[in-house]
């Protein structure tokens, strides 16, 4: 969330944020600021009234202890209480529907995101290596999957509906070896430390990095329990320092997950629904960064870069993209997407999305850290997909195909294919 005083002493740089976003039909602003007005005057009527009724209750204890008739002071006292009572009943609801809304505004936008309504608007920063050229046309990855009997569509429905789907054998062997070369080179190079966590967790988990209470509907989630299978491990990592102060010295603390993530993809109706690229279940090596605001751009561009790494020692041609404001999620200040090239279905494909979330969420989950002698703060944290693994498959299937149907090993992979 942003920080509240924006909300108060400046609620006109909300209502411009949301207009940037192209969410104005999101959040009622002038509610919001109403509730908060409203709120704020309550507080401060019971505080006056509190200390009304403190004033009284001493004069109620000198007459008693001068024998006089404390009757009728009583009755007023217990007015008093009685009035604030009402108040704090009102204020709980005023509370209840300020956090709402107040976890309903996106986050704030860097300055050098350009302004856009959709990915049309996104910009081009960079790209990396040439497309693959291929002395036949190549086909795409759920194709050529099927002809070789290492990706199972059909049993994957039979097993849990659509956008489900069976690995066998080469499939099931590669993606496992992209995940540990992804781990390994986070880890031994990049200097993340591994952490293994839960896939399951808690509506405050999910709250914290900014999934609910807005985006419920696009995760699954067990009422019975009060537990949502994760998205990604974003929200397992994240998480890992709710409620926590750390150590400055301990900054930056860089983590990587692989996890399976889950989604609905509710919002995706008719769009790739062939093939690995949307689907309910994928695996994925999550990056997370806690940092201190000062540097949070700088390790920005860092894990930007390590995630880039992957597709370059996969030699596998990318974009890297600024998205623009209208396409960057409301949790995060400015994210980067690499895009990967697919020959087989001829277009881009995102195979990474690396943001930076200033202290959105640090708020949220009341992530904070504490310099030497210092007040605690809210630190920033980041994140990127490093990347995800089934998208990584099927680049590696549609780029390294053989004119015989085949399926060459990329270099950096063959150590772990043994």
């Amino acid at each position: 969330m942003i920080d509240p005083k924006i909300i108060r002493d400046d609620i006109e740089s909300v209502r411009r944020l949301l207009k940037a976003r192209h969410m104005e039909d999101a959040l009622d602003i002038d509610e919001l600021a109403r509730i908060d007005d409203e709120r704020r005057r309550l507080i401060l009527s019971a505080d006056e009234l509190r200390e009304k009724r403190n004033k009284a209750s001493k004069e109620i204890g000198l007459k008693k202890a001068n024998g006089a008739d404390v009757s009728a002071a009583m009755e007023g006292v217990q007015g008093i209480s009685d009035e604030i009572k009402s108040i704090d009943e009102k204020l709980q609801s005023l509370n209840e529907s300020f956090t709402y809304m107040h976890l309903a505004v996106p986050n704030l936008l860097d300055p050098s995101v350009p302004e856009g309504r959709d990915d049309s608007g996104n910009i081009l920063v960079r790209e990396w290596g040439e497309k693959r050229k291929f002395s036949f046309e190549p086909k795409a990855h759920y194709d050529l999957g099927t002809e070789l009997g290492i990706l199972d569509f059909e049993r994957g429905v039979k097993l849990a509906g659509a956008r489900f789907y069976v690995y066998r054998d080469l499939a099931a062997k590669l993606e496992r070896a992209i995940i540990n070369f992804m781990l390994d080179l986070h880890t031994k190079e990049h200097g993340y430390s591994e952490t293994f966590g839960p896939f399951i967790v808690n509506d405050d988990s999910m709250t914290g990095t900014g999934q609910y209470p807005k985006f419920k509907d696009e995760y699954y989630r067990m009422e019975k329990d009060g537990l949502s299978l994760i998205p990604t491990a974003e929200v397992t990592l994240t998480n890992l320092f709710r409620d926590e102060i750390l150590d400055a010295d301990m900054l930056p603390v860089c983590l990587t997950m692989q996890s399976s993530c889950f989604r609905r993809e509710a919002g995706a109706a008719g769009k790739d629904t062939r093939g690995l690229i949307r689907v309910h279940q994928f695996q994925k090596v999550e990056l997370v960064k806690f940092t201190e605001p000062e540097r949070s751009a700088d390790e920005h561009e860092k894990l930007t870069a390590d995630a880039e790494e992957v597709l370059k020692r996969l030699n596998l041609h990318y974009k890297v993209k600024l998205l623009c404001s209208g396409d960057t999620s409301a949790s995060s200040s400015k994210t980067y997407d690499l895009e990967v090239w697919m020959p087989g279905l001829n277009r881009y494909i995102e195979i990474s999305s690396c943001s930076n979330f200033l202290d959105y969420q640090a708020r949220r989950a009341r992530i904070r850290y504490r310099k030497k002698g210092g007040k605690p703060e809210f630190l920033h944290t980041l994140n990127g997909s490093g990347l995800a693994a089934g998208r990584t498959l099927a680049a590696v299937m549609e780029n390294y195909q053989t004119a015989g149907g085949g399926i060459e090993i990329p270099e950096a992979l063959k150590p772990y294919m043994r």
